[in-house]
């Protein structure tokens, strides 16, 4: 089994996601970097998707925006090298809906993941009853596969738990990612279960979108997983991340901003 992180784990994990291609591929290549300067312990690329039925709007129009730049599957898994390149060596996760993987097939999919140097694989749209297929080609590959667990899975969360890899994605709360204001109470004796039996560390995500969040969650969790509000600020600077004249001061913008995240 791939082991993400050094274990034990010194710090609460800040797992950031960013949509590859938005706003343009380089701007990516250099938000992945600030993200590592920011204190990221992994990053997750997310695959702009047309249909994607677990993000919210925030993450649903960098899609759009990705898509309209001419984004796909591969060229976000090409990415990853160009990144490596500016010296980010921590673990990136491919987050990515089944139906690109579906329309590469398989067998190119994961050499393009081996050749690349991804490290995990999330697939928001495969239940773990339908997903032993792909969690065996990982495990020939050296890849993590992430698992979600949510508050609704209840008799699931032991058997999801028990086979995860890398780290468990715990959803904070029903419905698709997005800012939230607050979470439901019932996420501490839920973590608590979760924690019960897993052997990878246990993360947050959904919403997660303050540092008094952040620091909310870190007594109850290993970690916190945020995508909305780190896209958000993305989309408040595309203009200056689409200049280059402005980008590096841009770039300096989100990785402060990136920073609050981070214990």
């Amino acid at each position: 089994m791939k082991t993400l992180f050094k274990q034990p784990l010194q710090n609460k994990l800040f797992i950031p996601f960013i949509t590859a291609g938005d706003p343009h591929s380089e701007a990516t290549i250099d938000l992945a970097v600030a993200l590592q300067e920011a204190g990221a312990a992994a990053i997750e690329l997310g695959i702009p998707y047309s249909d994607p039925v677990a993000d919210g709007p925030v993450i649903q129009k960098a899609s759009t925006r990705a898509l309209k730049n001419g984004m796909n599957i591969v060229k976000a898994i090409k990415l990853v090298p160009e990144m490596r390149k500016k010296g980010v060596n921590i673990p990136i996760i491919l987050f990515t809906y089944y139906n690109p993987v579906l329309q590469l097939e398989q067998e190119s999919f994961f050499a393009l993941l081996r050749e690349n140097t991804i490290d995990g694989l999330l697939v928001p749209d495969i239940p773990f009853e339908e997903s032993e297929e792909l969690r065996q080609k990982c495990k020939e590959h050296s890849i993590s596969f992430i698992q979600l667990v949510a508050p609704t899975s209840s008799s699931r969360i032991k058997m999801i738990t028990e086979n995860a890899e890398g780290f468990i994605y715990c959803v904070s709360s029903l419905g698709v990612t997005g800012v939230r204001n607050n979470f439901d109470r019932a996420i501490t004796s839920f973590l608590e279960e979760v924690k019960q039996y897993s052997h990878v560390p246990v993360v947050v995500g959904f919403g997660v979108s303050t540092r008094e969040q952040v620091k909310e969650l870190a007594t109850i969790c290993d970690g916190v997983v945020v995508g909305s509000a780190l896209v958000r600020e993305i989309e408040r600077l595309q203009q200056e991340l689409t200049d280059d004249t402005t980008r590096s001061k841009a770039i300096d913008e989100f990785r402060e901003y990136a920073k609050i995240f981070a214990s």
